[in-house]
């Protein structure tokens, strides 16, 4: 009998022990938005490099809390200690509670606390970038310079929700963090967050990526409304062809140019470019294939972890979190918007010869956003090639969230 109530009571110790008994119902709703956020990045395949990650780390992180929990000291009485040691007295620290020493004995913290190091410290969306230089083609937009003004164009968005959030009771941190959503751009959208509001990662890296996945969902309307059946069905002249020797220079000046004026955007389109410039040069294979394939393998995989990993219950299910994830589609169509309509002055000024669609991908969702541009081109005039066009606006459009993020951190950091 007396072993039955043992086996009864080890039971009901484990029962409460477990999830069911430790997780709150806020705890649930996250649980069912990342698994909805799984079935868009595995069903629908909307950024599912860094969606899938992200949504699997918000799933473990809300069905086991400490997996992010920091290292802390628990304090241990010294005579127990050393009973449960066969006597053997230990070095730690010592402090007195109540009368009775007590050992201060360090614990260690959870796998992804340790890992989202990388992302508190700001590492990670920096190599990132690298990688993102490895596998970007500039040449669209030395070809076509003017792309430049359709990629500072459409980070007007930026700066229009922050002023917007600023209004609506959040901090000029806070705010400033919120706004560079509209960039379009995860990684840059992590990196300013984390210098200027960590306490909101969670909810603005769900927000950003999101939308960079929703992109064919939430542009085309826009695209539309903004543009005639006559402009979207322009052709654009094909692009002259760019020397390997424009190539190398583009990313030595540019960083020269944004380190010397900017110094705060440096480690991101110093990356970037440094990655452009181990794919243009031709002579450093190897390390070129290593940021492009395993390194930025491996920092995709721990930041989209830990990233989603900050997404807990209470933190997410808020109603600044709500605000935050409309402010951030605010960011991203009015981006889209003011692309499209600098797109539509550019198609004026050169009477017809630009396609306004081309504008709506200087948000910098690479390469996703000049893809919708295409197929709503294609939609018009099956003739219309904009892929290439829109590859110029686009690229400008990372360089441009790069700059307005070192703007932000200059101005609020």
């Amino acid at each position: 009998m007396a072993l039955l109530q043992g086996f009864l009571d080890s039971l009901v110790g484990l029962f409460y022990d477990s999830g069911l008994m430790a997780l709150s119902w806020k705890n649930y709703a996250m649980v069912a938005i990342a698994c909805f956020l799984l079935f868009l990045a595995i069903k629908k395949q909307y950024e599912p490099l860094l969606l899938l990650p992200i949504a699997f780390g918000m799933l473990i992180v809300n069905l086991y809390p400490p997996i992010m929990a920091p290292p802390s000291t628990e304090f241990v009485p010294v005579t127990e200690y050393m009973a449960a040691h066969g006597g053997e007295a230990a070095n730690y620290a010592t402090t007195v509670i109540d009368g009775i020493a007590h050992y201060n004995v360090p614990t260690n913290g959870g796998l992804l606390y340790y890992l989202y190091q990388g992302v508190k410290l700001g590492l990670y969306p920096p190599l990132i970038f690298l990688g993102i230089g490895c596998m970007t083609d500039f040449g669209p937009l030395i070809a076509n310079p003017k792309s430049f003004i359709l990629g500072a164009a459409a980070q007007i968005g930026i700066f229009i929700t922050f002023i917007a959030a600023t209004f609506i009771g959040f901090t000029n941190q806070e705010a400033g963090a919120i706004g560079i959503i509209g960039g379009a751009d995860g990684p840059t959208a992590i990196y300013v967050t984390s210098i200027l509001a960590p306490e909101l990662l969670g909810p603005i890296a769900v927000a950003a990526y999101s939308y960079m996945a929703l992109v064919p969902i939430i542009q085309p309307p826009i695209m539309k409304a903004l543009t005639t059946k006559k402009e979207r069905s322009v052709v654009m002249q094909q692009l002259r062809p760019v020397s390997k020797l424009e190539k190398i220079l583009f990313p030595i000046i540019v960083t020269i140019i944004v380190a010397l004026l900017l110094p705060s955007a440096a480690p991101l389109v110093g990356m970037l470019m440094l990655g452009n410039l181990f794919k243009e040069s031709g002579v450093v294979d190897r390390i070129f294939k290593t940021a492009q394939n395993e390194l930025m393998n491996i920092i995709t995989i721990f930041l989209g972890t830990t990233v989603g990993a900050t997404a807990t219950g209470e933190v997410f299910l808020t109603g600044k979190t709500l605000g935050i994830i409309g402010l951030g589609l605010a960011a991203f169509a009015v981006g889209t918007a003011c692309g499209l309509l600098f797109g539509k002055l550019m198609y004026i000024f050169t009477k017809g010869k630009v396609n306004p669609l081309i504008g709506s991908a200087g948000v910098s969702a690479v390469p996703m956003a000049a893809r919708v541009s295409n197929k709503v081109g294609q939609e018009e005039n099956p003739a219309n090639f904009l892929l290439m066009h829109a590859m110029g606006p686009n690229v400008a459009g990372v360089i441009g969230s790069a700059v307005a993020a070192g703007v932000l951190i200059s101005i609020l950091g």
